[in-house]
């Protein structure tokens, strides 16, 4: 299977249920908001599934793109899309593995962008979130972004980030958040 992404360039897709693209519509949509803050941006892609968020960042001009992803198989796919995408001078990264615990390994680093699409059943939202706060992985200006079913989850404070706005797209919805302005001092 396949899926087409900014300046019609195709890749591929797993068969199946197994990932699930983000609705082009919801992929244009976010692209539309973070217009102009592409370009040379760190972008964080969470659950990323077939690489088309970090494939769209690449050949919108991100200079560094990290995803991290628990399929071995998607793994591979994201890996092969990224690099037709990415130019010699952007960098990417494919980590595989639980997402909670991969967080971990990025302590440290700040992303501008960060796009969260888990399996909206799943249970990884709430832990996710505090993680990226707990890190400090978002850059003080950057934005989070976080795609749920508009009926299933119910959003949660996070120490340190705070709600924006949020925009519902038929039955997807994005939450963005941004950090929040009290000090930075929290760890997990």
């Amino acid at each position: 299977m396949s899926l087409r992404i900014y300046g019609n360039r195709q890749l591929k897709t797993l068969p199946g249920l197994e990932t699930r693209p983000t609705p082009g519509r919801v992929r244009e949509a976010i692209f539309n908001i973070w217009q102009g803050k592409i370009d040379g941006c760190r972008w964080l892609d969470l659950c990323t599934g077939s690489g088309s968020m970090g494939a769209e960042a690449l050949c919108r001009g991100a200079s560094l793109v990290v995803g991290i992803e628990q399929s071995k198989s998607a793994c591979s796919i994201i890996q092969e899309n990224w690099q037709k995408v990415a130019r010699e001078e952007q960098k990417f990264q494919v980590l595989r593995g639980d997402v909670v615990q991969r967080l971990k390994t990025l302590a440290g680093q700040e992303f501008d962008h960060i796009y969260f699409d888990p399996p909206y059943a799943s249970n990884l939202y709430q832990p996710v979130l505090e993680a990226i706060a707990g890190y400090q992985l978002l850059a003080s200006t950057g934005e989070l972004a976080v795609e749920h079913s508009p009926n299933k989850w119910q959003v949660e404070p996070v120490p340190h980030l705070e709600i924006d706005r949020e925009k519902v797209y038929g039955n997807t919805a994005v939450t963005f958040y941004i950090p929040s302005l009290l000090p930075r001092l929290y760890c997990i």
